[in-house]
């Protein structure tokens, strides 16, 4: 994207990832339907199906596999990258069927989607529609900034014990993290970290505990 729009730099943002933890089925079904809602609560959009970039159907899940070709821009024709990929959609785990995930987020999102409409049209009338989406400037910024230096949650869930119990298990990892980091920094090589510890075991190869 950035080789086509003649730019540079890294295209997302490097700060930008957030890892929250989802405690139960509800929660990742509020969620998917939250992200897959996103153009409608936007105002860009009547229908999140309308939306010209990517997003997947809710239908898609167990279905046929996406396949993305090799753009032509960037990447060369004998480059060893392949011509294509595919991406198959699955069901978290935790549902009982693909079946229930599907027509559990397709619900969700219906209600986000009828509830974003009364309050676009309440306030501003229309949506901005596909074709002005389209029409956009790849270099303009939104008016005002976004704000900064907000919460970034870590644990969602509408259960409050199982909130708290994400949140102690956090706490409990952080805690782990930091004594095994503290012994690394002091030449401990063999220190074992806590379960879930990435960026340091595909580094440096750190020794990290079993799952639970």
């Amino acid at each position: 994207m950035n080789a086509s729009l003649g730019r540079w730099e890294s295209f997302w943002a490097p700060s930008s990832y957030s890892a929250v933890a989802l405690t139960s089925e509800e929660d990742v079904v509020a969620k998917t339907a939250y992200v897959l809602a996103n153009p409608v609560s936007a105002g860009l959009v009547a229908r999140a199906s309308e939306w010209p970039g990517l997003w997947s159907a809710p239908g898609g899940v167990d279905g046929p596999a996406l396949v993305a070709r090799r753009p032509t821009t960037f990447f060369r024709a004998n480059g060893y990258l392949p011509e294509f990929v595919e991406l198959a959609l699955a069901a978290p785990p935790g549902f009982d069927s693909p079946t229930e995930f599907r027509e559990r987020v397709s619900s969700a999102l219906h209600d986000l989607e009828e509830r974003a409409r009364r309050k676009i049209g309440g306030e501003r009338g229309r949506f901005l529609g596909a074709a002005k989406v389209l029409s956009q400037r790849p270099s303009a910024r939104p008016a005002p900034d976004e704000p900064r230096r907000a919460l970034r949650p870590r644990v969602a869930a509408r259960d409050k014990w199982k909130r708290v119990e994400a949140l102690a298990r956090l706490v409990e990892f952080l805690r782990g993290y930091r004594e095994a980091w503290g012994a690394f920094r002091r030449g401990v090589r063999d220190a074992l970290f806590p379960a879930g510890t990435y960026q340091l075991r595909i580094a440096h190869g750190v020794r990290c505990a079993a799952a639970a």
